[in-house]
């Protein structure tokens, strides 16, 4: 059974990792990256990152 963390490419990873530097909330990587807050909120738990709050939050 796949997984949306299956298909995550390297170069993916390294967008989430500098927009995580940058202090972008989860919300807007989703959109960015066209993945569900889910998943992107689960990739960073994997890699140890923690999110940036989201505004207003």
């Amino acid at each position: 059974m796949a997984t949306n963390d299956t298909d995550w490419t390297l170069e993916s990873v390294r967008q989430l990792t500098a927009m995580a530097r940058e202090g972008i909330p989860v919300s807007v990587m989703s959109l960015k990256l066209r993945r569900p807050i889910e998943s992107v909120a689960a990739k960073l738990s994997q890699l140890g990152i923690t999110p940036t709050p989201e505004p207003g939050a």
